[in-house]
């Protein structure tokens, strides 16, 4: 898989598809493939690029401290690295976040911005949820196992788990097969979620952007939609139905087909 050196790391990626570039930025201890449910549909009428943020996947790990926005200025360090002038950026929740970030500091690169399970800032709730992964992970040892038996839960409903046990099982075991996450790097992401804080920056944000969140979802619930919306000026929110934190798996085809219908009404200005 390519790899570019950019804001001093090396950073691995994944490119599928053509038309307009499409970066998509991954969530909490996921690598690229997180989001391979979608960039089946999105490759078809976008070049999708799909990132490592640092301290997953085969992108490097560097020591010290990580902040959503220092994830964000590795996302713009990517881009000018691989050549893109201009993109439509995704990201669910960690993804989000870094998303805002990138918006804000370098809204020259941006044509459009999706925002899925996303939150402002961190408050109390979230902190307190976070903390509890961060104390299983230490506890296990083991940052995939602490993914699959503490993370899930919070993203995919109760109702899911009792129909389709077998999705369950099949999503558990992609975790298993992807590159651990090292709990160093878990601790470091995961302090750069509890100490997220863009609520200055949404004025800042000028690209169109749609907002997503799942109905049942209580780790960036709607209690933020009205926050987010209120301050990015081009917003529009989607509520997905009886979905949790992590809609892209739990209701695929009425996920994708809702944002590639806000995608492609943004393409084009980029052909220019």
């Amino acid at each position: 898989m390519p790899k570019v050196r950019a804001n001093n790391i090396t950073i691995n990626y994944d490119q599928q598809g053509s038309g307009e570039p499409l970066v998509l930025i991954p969530y909490l201890s996921a690598d690229h493939a997180c989001y391979a449910f979608q960039v089946a549909e999105y490759a078809r009428h976008f070049t999708c690029f799909s990132l490592d943020l640092r301290g997953t996947g085969e992108s490097d790990n560097p020591e010290g401290a990580y902040s959503t926005e220092t994830l964000a200025d590795d996302v713009a360090a990517f881009m000018q690295a691989a050549g893109i002038r201009k993109a439509h950026i995704a990201g669910l929740s960690l993804g989000a976040a870094t998303a805002m970030w990138l918006a804000a500091k370098y809204p020259d690169h941006v044509q459009s911005l999706s925002l899925h399970s996303a939150w402002p800032k961190t408050d109390l709730y979230l902190k307190t949820v976070v903390q509890g992964w961060q104390e299983m992970a230490r506890a296990l040892g083991s940052v995939t196992e602490m993914v699959v038996h503490a993370i899930f839960p919070w993203c995919l409903t109760p109702g899911l788990y009792a129909a389709r046990p077998e999705y369950i099982q099949q999503l558990a075991d992609f975790v298993r097969s992807r590159p651990a996450q090292p709990l160093a790097a878990f601790l470091q992401q995961s302090n750069a979620v509890i100490s997220h804080d863009a609520e200055a920056q949404l004025s800042r944000i000028t690209a169109p952007t749609q907002i997503t969140f799942g109905s049942m979802d209580m780790v960036t619930s709607t209690r933020f939609a009205d926050w987010m919306t209120g301050k990015i000026r081009q917003s529009e929110l989607v509520v997905f139905e009886g979905c949790s934190h992590a809609p892209i798996y739990e209701k695929v085809e009425e996920f994708n087909q809702k944002t590639l219908q806000f995608l492609q009404r943004h393409a084009g200005a980029l052909a220019a």
